[in-house]
């Protein structure tokens, strides 16, 4: 069905894991508890001072992470 093809599409979008050059990868589905990120934050609702829980790199430094 075209239509849940759809709807999956965008919950992977949303649900996108990005990855920090240290190797930290932010996952929505866990968000970043310790630093006040709920789970379920996709990366475009992190707050914007938000920065690697590890490494303290910025949001700009992360890529797309591939699974």
């Amino acid at each position: 069905d075209y239509r849940l093809y759809q709807i999956n599409s965008i919950v992977e979008a949303v649900m996108q894991k990005w990855e920090c050059p240290c190797g930290y990868v932010y996952d929505p589905a866990e968000g970043d508890i310790a630093n006040g990120v709920d789970p379920d934050t996709p990366w475009e609702d992190l707050p914007e001072d938000w920065v690697c829980p590890v490494c303290g790199a910025d949001q700009d430094a992360f890529w797309k992470y591939d699974d």
